[in-house]
């Protein structure tokens, strides 16, 4: 079977070498110049460094077995890294239950509450009973006014802006009933594992096409499909679209009724700025949620207060993160008007923060990064089989409640690369 798969981050690659172990002739073609979709990384030093922020959970059981197949699993480093919050000015743990029960910001008895319902949420299995419901009204229902407020509301239009009242309970589910304390990360970046997947790739004769753009889809006669792009045409009997999903419609003939049901929804592009600083910025803390308002970023992550500066030769990483629609002036400023901008924010979490601490710095934008999960979301995932025959789709609109992520990437990808063996058998 010849297999033609556009992109390859996480569930190209993984379907790549699936199907190229089980004897498919496999091209793959990715517009990028490196293998790994939102999490490639870039050299810093001796080493890489991821784009935009990673870490793995203990739950992400598909991407861990994967990296000990391919004999990486050894270098995965554990750690329970202090992931705090931003409220009132302070910076304060939540990330376990004595830490609820110590948040100040909400009474004895909110605490009591919240802690509570994380905890039924962390257990209930039945993410199906919530899918229908904003978690902003079903959170400020169950755990009260005064947590929504000064936890998740913020973080809710910190990440969503304009949807936050719109987001389906079952995406707030996905979040709290799978995240672990106990984080991952892979030591030298996760550019290594998709390194390494591309070797593998390459070693079982599979065809890798970097720097190349698909344009179009035909279907042939001959029951073959013809993919128009930019280095040339390729002909196979199967092609794979891990591209959004209205990417990859652009790319095929009309299908009107397909189109009307499941080319929908919004999605809001990602956006990170990276300062590699001469020393720490936070004491302990290695991810911060900002919950307080008029901060320019949602997220700050220490990195080297999780993976140590040596790793980096001595930097001190920081990632400045955003969610925000395509369309934002933020996309289309330069690093230096962004650093300018930020600078103010950084230095209200370390008054001693200034602008001879950063050393290196680096600014990166991706479309199509964070799904906008509302409660009609899941009436339109795409099926994994296209009204063409031979054309198949395998995108993270399609891994809910979950909305992205290497693992669930990797996940389906195993799946969908087992359900077409069958087939072909």
């Amino acid at each position: 079977m010849e297999t033609i798969i556009l992109g390859a981050g996480a569930g190209g690659l993984t379907l790549a070498l699936r199907l190229a172990l089980r004897g498919d002739h496999v091209t793959l073609v990715e517009r990028a110049a490196e293998p790994g979709g939102l999490a490639a990384g870039f050299a810093v030093g001796d080493t890489t460094l991821d784009k935009f922020y990673h870490h793995l959970f203990r739950s992400d059981r598909a991407i861990i077995a994967l990296l000990n197949e391919i004999r990486l699993g050894d270098d995965l480093i554990w750690g329970t890294p202090d992931t705090s919050v931003l409220v009132g000015g302070k910076t304060r743990t939540l990330n376990s239950v004595s830490s609820v029960l110590k948040f100040s910001p909400i009474s004895p008895i909110a605490r009591v509450r919240m802690g509570a319902v994380v905890g039924v949420l962390k257990l209930w299995p039945h993410y199906q009973s919530l899918q229908d419901q904003p978690a902003a009204a079903w959170m400020r229902r169950w755990m009260g006014q005064g947590a929504y407020d000064k936890v998740w509301g913020p973080q809710l239009r910190g990440k969503f802006g304009d949807h936050a009242d719109e987001i389906s309970m079952a995406w707030m589910w996905a979040r709290l009933h799978y995240r672990t304390t106990q984080l991952g990360y892979l030591r030298g970046g996760f550019q290594r594992f998709y390194d390494r997947m591309a070797e593998l790739i390459g070693a079982l004769d599979g065809k890798l096409h970097f720097e190349t753009t698909a344009t179009r889809i035909h279907p042939l006669r001959d029951k073959k499909i013809r993919v128009e792009t930019t280095a040339g045409d390729l002909t196979g009997q199967r092609v794979i679209s891990t591209l959004p999903t209205r990417v990859t419609m652009k790319l095929l003939p009309t299908l009107p009724t397909f189109q009307r049901r499941y080319e929908w929804g919004d999605a809001y592009g990602a956006h990170c700025l990276i300062l590699a600083l001469d020393r720490q910025l936070m004491e302990r803390v290695y991810w911060l949620s900002i919950c307080d308002p008029d901060y320019p970023f949602l997220a700050l992550v220490e990195h080297t207060n999780f993976i140590p500066p040596a790793e980096y030769g001595g930097r001190h990483l920081i990632y400045l993160g955003n969610y925000l629609p395509m369309d934002h002036p933020l996309f289309r400023q330069s690093k230096e008007a962004v650093i300018a901008a930020y600078l103010p924010a950084i230095k209200r979490i370390n008054p001693a923060f200034s602008l001879d601490w950063v050393g290196e710095s680096w600014m990166f934008a991706a479309p199509y990064a964070q799904p906008i999960v509302t409660p009609e979301y899941h009436r339109h995932i795409p099926p994994h089989d296209l009204p063409i025959p031979g054309v198949y789709l395998a995108n993270m609109f399609q891994v809910y409640p979950q909305d992205r992520g290497q693992n669930y990437a990797v996940d389906m990808a195993n799946w969908l690369a087992g359900q077409l063996h069958e087939r072909d058998s």
